[in-house]
């Protein structure tokens, strides 16, 4: 008996080895994916300061891209994740502020971080939707940059992102890939032609892309996940939960957050922000959508 105790014994201790091992080693491959250094030339855009421009800026910042949605009110910072197993992550503070980052950024490196998702020095900013942002084009992104540029200070000094362990262990095994846009960005590709401004199928796209809606609603908008625990992105597609939705709907919809059954809908959804693009905006966002290719919701999500 003693002997077969000492056996069992020797194999857990075998087996807690092996996990030991197997999470040290996963441990070390996500803190090399984190640190590694990206080399990214940013590309020439036009930062002017003229009214239109800043207009332009300040309506794609507050009304489509919804950056305040992450970084706070008047962009001033905010902490978004604060968890003791997978660490905090930040979104940093735009403004020229105590703790801000603006006075320390210059052109090319707004434009190095709105559109290839890295700092000043080359590092990966976390969660920074990246990918969606390198669909701006050249005047668009100068004019979101332009924008920031002016915000008035916010003085937030925010704790620095730190991941936890168990973070890192789960970006080497894949399950939080969508943290690193910079991985997910053609760093080559050349800027991009925004359609012309109008209710057009074209420019719905275009505004889809810029507003991120792939994160949430996934690759096809047939339904998705922000990340684990987060709610559903409902079907988008004209199979899914807008099916039998008028355009008129899908308006009040943005401007109310009420869908036509009167249900009140997640503020995980950034309508607050959404409901200040113009009417010409969300025509043209409800015609692109129309046009989709019909996809069933993937199985795993259910109905939303």
């Amino acid at each position: 008996m003693k002997r077969a105790l000492k056996w069992v014994g020797i194999s857990l201790g075998g087996i807690v080895l092996v996990a030991a091992i197997a999470f040290l080693v996963m441990y070390g491959i996500g803190r090399a994916r984190l640190n590694q250094t990206y080399s990214v030339q940013a590309e020439e855009v036009p930062i002017e300061d003229d009214e239109a421009t800043l207009a332009r800026g300040q309506h794609l910042v507050e009304a489509v891209a919804a950056c305040g949605e992450c970084h706070g009110e008047g962009l001033g910072g905010a902490v978004m994740v604060e968890d003791p197993a997978l660490g905090t992550i930040v979104a940093a503070n735009l403004t020229r502020g105590e703790g801000g980052v603006a006075s320390r950024y210059n052109d090319e490196d707004w434009v190095r971080a709105t559109r290839h998702g890295v700092d000043p020095d080359g590092k990966p900013l976390l969660v920074m939707p990246a990918q969606d942002f390198s669909n701006l084009s050249a005047e668009d992104l100068g004019a979101v940059v332009a924008h920031v540029k002016t915000l008035p200070p916010v003085d937030n000094e925010l704790p620095s992102t730190g991941l936890g362990p168990m973070a890192y262990v789960l970006l080497a095994m894949g399950e939080l890939d969508d943290m690193l846009s910079v991985e997910y960005v053609d760093h080559d590709a050349p800027l991009p032609e925004a359609p012309p401004e109008g209710a057009t199928e074209a420019y719905g796209e275009y505004l889809i892309g810029v507003a991120t809606c792939q994160g949430c609603h996934g690759a096809e908008l047939a339904g998705g996940q922000a990340g684990p625990g987060e709610p559903i992105g409902p079907n988008l597609t004209p199979v899914g939960d807008l099916s039998d939705w008028t355009q008129e709907d899908f308006f009040r919809l943005i401007r109310t957050g009420q869908t036509p059954a009167g249900r009140q809908i997640n503020d995980f959804m950034p309508w607050r922000y959404y409901r200040n693009m113009t009417d010409v905006e969300l025509e043209a966002i409800w015609l692109y959508l129309q046009s989709l290719e019909p996809v069933e919701t993937p199985p795993d999500l259910g109905n939303g």
